[in-house]
């Protein structure tokens, strides 16, 4: 409940004075904003740490910026010794000093500490530099490039996915919380627990199946080789290359989003409240959209972004086992390559999208939900 501010001479309001709208709104959002200020600092600051354990752990305390030093030394003495227009007592001190030039430009003469904040402050700012490895399919090495091309893919296949399931999940659980023990309710409270299993575990049986059994769908990649010609075809493959990958995450998450939600809608249907909107004699499809759907919503949205947060944690196995371009395969390419540019710049994007969706869940919650109401100062 919002509060009066004290009119002066340190005198509290009489009782029963009335707020002004202006003022009851504008202190809402001052505290709306106080709020969501706060949320973001504290996002920030877990997306710091995480960020720096991952600098920490992909360059092995410094080990990786080792080996690129040996890597530079090697680079520049084969150059020096196969130019024939130097001298060779003048090779080895050449070699030093343009190691040393190398060296001072990259920033590896600092301790790591001071490159370890270094790399933190550029991957925060979306500055990741150069690729050590690995390039873009245009021949691009710079990290931003190379993840920019990889990042719509991920974002179409777990988008598409997720919307499936939400949409799925809310008409399917409704139509169970009208059928409580039927044949239908009865087996999805027994397939619930296949939902323990991730995605790829699903998606190793479907290549199986589908792929090599019945020839059915590609069992990898995302669009056909050569890619089609035209827009209509093109987009035809990649729908026909979504299929199989799509199914995987919809199996892992349907049964247990169904059961939950469903209990959800079980427990709001007995209300009082919605007992009285059917001795009104209100359509079913009335009552179940504005006295069981609305109050459970905030509920369901908490449960299908935490799920969210749970698949963008698992799309690097699923997208290696599907050949799927994205980021997750991007990740596994270049852990396997130790380029330690592309590992930070793809945990980063990560861990904007995991503070983007904690974000979202707690805006979506303080607005869908009525009785949540911010604490103004």
């Amino acid at each position: 409940m919002v509060q009066i501010a004290d009119p002066g001479h340190g005198q509290e309001p009489p009782p029963g004075t009335q707020i002004a709208p202006n003022d009851a709104r504008r202190r809402e959002m001052t505290g709306l904003a106080l709020f969501m200020a706060r949320r973001i600092v504290a996002l920030v600051l877990t997306v710091l740490v995480g960020v720096y354990m991952t600098i920490i752990i992909a360059n092995v305390g410094g080990q990786v910026d080792d080996l690129r030093v040996i890597q530079i030394r090697a680079d520049v003495s084969d150059a020096v010794r196969s130019d024939p227009g130097v001298a060779a007592a003048d090779r080895l001190a050449l070699i030093e000093a343009q190691v040393a030039l190398e060296v001072e430009r990259l920033g590896l003469d600092r301790p790591f500490v001071w490159r370890s904040l270094d790399y933190l402050r550029r991957a925060m700012l979306l500055d990741l530099g150069r690729a050590e490895q690995m390039s873009s399919d245009l021949g691009s090495r710079q990290v931003s490039a190379i993840i920019t091309e990889r990042l719509p893919a991920t974002l179409l296949l777990f988008g598409t996915a997720n919307v499936l399931v939400f949409v799925v999940s809310i008409v399917v659980a409704l139509r169970l919380s009208r059928r409580y023990g039927s044949w239908l309710d009865r087996t999805i409270v027994a397939l619930a627990p296949s939902s323990a299993a991730p995605g790829w575990f699903y998606g190793l049986f479907l290549i199986l199946i589908f792929a090599f059994a019945w020839p059915l769908f590609p069992s990898g990649g995302m669009v056909a080789v050569p890619p089609p010609e035209t827009a209509l075809r093109y987009a035809m493959s990649v729908v026909h290359h979504m299929v199989l990958p799509v199914t995987a995450i919809f199996i892992s998450s349907i049964f247990v989003s169904i059961y939950s939600w469903r209990t959800f809608f079980l427990i709001h249907s007995s209300e009082d409240h919605v007992e009285m909107a059917r001795a009104k004699g209100l359509p079913d499809r009335m009552i179940e959209a504005r006295y069981i759907l609305r109050p459970t919503l905030p509920s369901i949205v908490t449960s299908f972004l935490l799920m969210l947060i749970g698949l963008w944690s698992g799309a690097i196995i699923l997208e290696q086992v599907f050949n799927w371009p994205g980021l997750g395969t991007l990740l596994f390419q270049a852990i396997g390559f130790r380029d330690t540019p592309v590992i930070i710049g793809g945990v980063v994007i990560f861990a904007y999208l995991l503070a983007l969706t904690v974000f979202l869940l707690d805006f979506l919650y303080a607005a869908l939900d009525p009785r949540v109401r911010v604490a103004t100062p």
